[in-house]
């Protein structure tokens, strides 16, 4: 039978090509444009919504010849702006065409411009460099009852046929994380690829790892251009960091798992039976966003059920919605019900440091975990202090060596606030050589790392770190001595140099300690709220293990991080909001194997409303400066997911939902139409107030007047419980915030799914600042709590 494309994707495709004909002739007919000596950049041109036959499910001929068309209109308008003299730039870099539309190429500025006001162009933004966010963790988690649950689940069989994508820098296949054994057949829905690379083999996937796929353009964006990157030419991860939070979100089990000895038990994922697609879009120069983009789109079309992101935008140059590569392929994802989840970002604890805070994006902050890594200081007269680091130190109780600040080892000419923060240079080696250097962290521009080589390098006999900066997150120094230690131990460590004339000290390696309290605790690097880009939503949303994560990685082979005599490891250590997201998608890909029918709006739901909020100590949670953490930093609180099963009500986002949310930001109608390929209309009303009453499972409030009568903020609960049930609102607010349910009783019956209600906020007494408090809702099972945070002129 002859291919064509049939009648109802030819006028569409026909439509598509007439706006192009409609640029300038001048840019038409291939007329040079001046560049005013521009030099070319790599920018994404995106259009908006696929068209449906882009994207038939069934992958038929017909849908990929609607594809070629579409990739045939994107050069066509390349062509037609940029001068013939110059047609090595006449090349679609990366096609998006299943989820979104649109391209990427190497453009001037101005063709930039002229693109932009492209009838069928959304928006054009240059390719942005995003940086990567990075086994007792899930038992913390579960806890006692949440062992027995799951022991059930699994006696029962709980589906494997859940898919995640993981996006982010490779997958290293041979790790025990992604062995299949036990793993039935691959889902027959699966319409992914696994590429052959240079060092990577078809046969390297398998039941558990689904998928690979690697990009062969990437561009590098610089300061003042881009440059076309070398491909890597693999699947295969030469960072560790997508291997490591791959096993965390669906890793297989691995009994005896260790990183050296220390954080020994079993290593697994949120759901060990989740099927795996690995999309590299990063290398250690970071992650192309353009790049990303690709990858959502053809993940999108793969067939996966979640995609989980451990990359982000820096805070200091956060994009609006329409220029961020992950919320605009976030959005197309979510609108073909795939599930989005996204890491936080680690530049806290500075408040407005998050990223990813799209609605649609599910955003999570790191938090720690009961297990302490410590390594203690023993002092010259036998006193033992606590602190915190990953060292295999060969040192011992038995043999004490010189301490010395690093202040009074100043090299020449340096000045003594250098040396006292181990500036590279300013430390002399004839004062150090051989003896335990204290640095101070007065200075966070110099990293532990650095000082820790400043000292090294200087052939010191270990180093003790007092600063308060990174508290809690142990840094790895490898066999060189190390331990860092807070201003309290510190300044023991000060009083006892100051009472002798020869102060000793050592330095014993790192041992694990158990059970340790409080805990969990949000993670001092763990990117703080409120949004720049909009403080009525809240973010983030949700906190998850972040701290010293034990997962898969590839075995590196580095001089001086190995133990004496040991074999590099197949699993690492490792902190950040990276790790903090797999943990959600891994309890994502739980929930959805038990409710298959639930959006991923019904999971974030389900996940916000059942938070837990009490630590180890049956006290709220608390930050690393030991304050109770409020919900900027931490989001509505830990993830608890088998509780999360049975939320009892849920509040379901829809795609309109987050249209009005864009129309009250404050894009244009016709944007959001393009971008969502419907006959949608903004309210009439519409102004950034609105947001606050977005269908979300947690409220915030910009700007609240106490000279204005209450605020009513709008919700919908849907009841996924008994039929006939009534939920009691009960409310926790801060003095002088006066905050009402209305009404205080949501009635259920047997033809009555969803309910509306209010909440009124009456700041007339409140303290000026951020409000925090919450509206739980419960019947004689359930508790639905909702977070909020109100911010009173």
């Amino acid at each position: 039978m002859a291919s064509s494309i049939s009648m109802t994707t030819t006028p569409f495709l026909l439509l598509l090509l007439v706006p192009f004909l409609s640029l300038p002739w001048h840019l038409i007919c291939g007329t040079p444009v001046p560049t005013n000596n521009q030099i070319p950049k790599h920018y994404v041109v995106y259009m908006g919504a696929a068209p449906v036959a882009s994207v038939n499910e069934n992958g038929d001929h017909e849908a990929h010849q609607a594809a070629e068309i579409l990739a045939a209109s994107y050069s066509q308008m390349l062509s037609s702006i940029i001068p013939r003299q110059e047609s090595d730039r006449m090349r679609v870099i990366h096609n998006y065409n299943h989820a979104f539309r649109g391209f990427s190429a190497m453009l001037t500025e101005h063709e930039a411009a002229v693109l932009s006001e492209h009838s069928e162009v959304v928006s054009v933004f240059g390719d942005k460099m995003l940086e990567l966010h990075t086994t007792r963790s899930w038992d913390f988690l579960q806890g006692k009852l949440g062992r027995l649950v799951g022991d059930r689940l699994f006696n029962n069989h709980l589906s494997t046929d859940i898919i995640i994508g993981i996006i982010d820098t490779g997958i290293w296949p041979e790790s025990p994380s992604f062995n299949d054994e036990g793993i039935g057949a691959v889902p027959s829905r699966w319409k992914g690829v696994c590429m052959d690379g240079k060092d990577f083999k078809k046969s390297n996937c398998n039941r558990k790892l689904v998928g690979a796929r690697y990009y062969e353009a990437s561009v590098t964006p610089r300061a003042n251009q881009s440059r076309l990157a070398k491909s890597s030419g693999t699947p295969r991860d030469s960072v560790g960091h997508g291997t490591h939070c791959a096993s965390i979100a669906g890793g297989a089990r691995v009994a005896n798992a260790t990183y050296f000895g220390l954080a020994r038990g079993t290593a697994r994922g949120g759901l060990p039976s989740t099927r795996i697609a690995s999309y590299k879009v990063c290398s250690t120069e970071g992650c192309s966003g353009a790049t990303i983009l690709k990858a959502i789109d053809d993940a999108v079309k793969d067939g996966v059920d979640i995609i989980s992101i451990s990359i982000g935008m820096n805070s200091l140059f956060e994009s609006d919605f329409l220029s961020d590569p992950i919320a605009i392929g976030a959005f197309h994802a979510e609108q073909k019900g795939v599930m989005v989840i996204c890491s936080a970002g680690n530049d806290g604890p500075d408040p407005s440091t998050v990223g990813n805070t799209a609605p649609w994006i599910f955003t999570v902050a790191a938090s720690s975990i009961d297990r302490d890594l410590q390594s203690s200081v023993v002092l010259g007269n036998a006193k033992t202090l606590k602190g915190f680091a990953i060292n295999f130190s060969k040192l011992s109780r038995s043999k004490t060596y010189p301490l010395v600040l690093a202040e009074d080892a100043a090299g020449n000419f340096t000045p003594v606030s250098e040396a006292r923060n181990c500036y590279p240079g300013s430390l002399d080696p004839k004062k150090v050589a051989g003896k335990i250097v204290v640095c101070f962290g007065d200075d966070p521009s110099v990293s532990r790392r650095v000082k820790k080589l400043v000292v090294e390098d200087a052939k010191a006999k270990g180093m003790i770190l007092i600063c308060e900066i990174q508290n809690g997150v142990p840094f790895e120094s490898g066999v060189f001595p190390f331990t860092q230690v807070n201003n309290i131990v510190g300044s023991q460590i000060l009083k006892y140099i100051n009472s002798t004339k020869n102060p000793t000290a050592t330095i014993l390696p790192t041992i694990d300690v158990p059970r340790h309290r409080p805990a969990p605790v949000v993670a001092y690097f763990s990117s703080r709220g409120p949004s720049q880009l909009s403080e009525n939503i809240l973010k983030p949303d949700i906190m998850a293990p972040g701290v010293s994560i034990l997962a898969a990685m590839m075995p590196k082979n580095e001089p001086g991080n190995i133990p004496f005599g040991k074999k590099p490891s197949d699993f690492a250590l490792r902190s950040g909001t990276s790790m903090a997201c797999p943990h959600v998608t891994g309890a994502a890909a739980f929930i959805k194997s038990v409710h298959r029918g639930w959006t991923s709006s019904m999971i974030r739901s389900a996940l916000m409303t059942t938070a837990s909020t009490f630590n180890n100590m049956r006290k709220p949670f608390t930050n690393s400066s030991d304050h109770i953490a409020n919900p900027h930093e931490g989001g509505v609180g830990e993830i608890n997911p088998f509780k999360a099963l049975d939320p009892g009500l849920v509040f379901e986002t829809t795609t309109k939902d987050y249209l009005e949310f864009l129309c009250y930001y404050g894009y244009s109608e016709k944007k959001i139409k393009a971008l969502s390929n419907t006959k949608f209309n903004c309210p009439k009303s519409s102004n950034e107030e609105l947001i606050s009453n977005t269908n979300y499972p947690s409220i915030s409030i910009s700007k609240l007047d106490p000279h204005q009568p209450a605020k009513l903020i709008k919700r919908t609960v849907t009841n996924i419980g008994a039929l006939n049930s009534t939920y009691t609102a009960k409310v926790q607010s801060p003095p002088g915030l006066s905050v009402k349910v209305i009404p205080e009783k949501i009635v259920f019956t047997k033809g009555l799914r969803r309910v509306p209600f209010q909440v009124s906020f009456n700041a007339e007494d409140a303290k000026k600042g951020y409000n925090f408090g919450s509206v739980t809702l419960f019947d004689q099972r359930h508790s639905v709590r909702v977070v909020f945070a109100v911010n009173v002129q």
